[in-house]
């Protein structure tokens, strides 16, 4: 197995101000990519569909990182602090709320093989 971390970040633009949260979003793709622990960093939108009618917010990232110290670097770099300084937590946001969970492909207890 690995140690990789699966990100999913989700963002729920306040009214009228998704195209400019997308775009604001995309800006953050290129320096992210750059990360060595970096694997995939796409930001995406809901589209409709009859066989996918779940409920979510309508931007999100679709993020993997290699492992999770990637995960934890990338967060503090001061870009992304900036963007939720400047985005999230700011009354003159672009986001209402965001969600921003991370999983692993990793069984409970995984018995790893030692490598010498």
């Amino acid at each position: 197995m690995s140690k990789k971390v699966y990100c999913v970040a989700q963002f729920l633009p306040k009214p009228g101000k998704e195209a400019e949260l997308f775009k604001v979003l995309q800006g953050l793709e290129a320096n992210t990519l750059r990360e060595d622990g970096c694997l995939q960093y796409r930001v995406t939108r809901q589209i409709s569909s009859p066989f996918a009618e779940g409920k979510s917010f309508p931007i999100v990232f679709n993020e993997i990182w290699a492992d999770l110290k990637s995960f934890e670097a990338h967060c503090q770099r001061n870009e992304i602090k900036d963007f939720f300084q400047a985005y999230c937590l700011a009354e003159t946001g672009l986001a209402a709320d965001w969600n921003v969970c991370i999983y692993s492909d990793e069984p409970e207890n995984f018995d790893a093989p030692k490598l010498v």
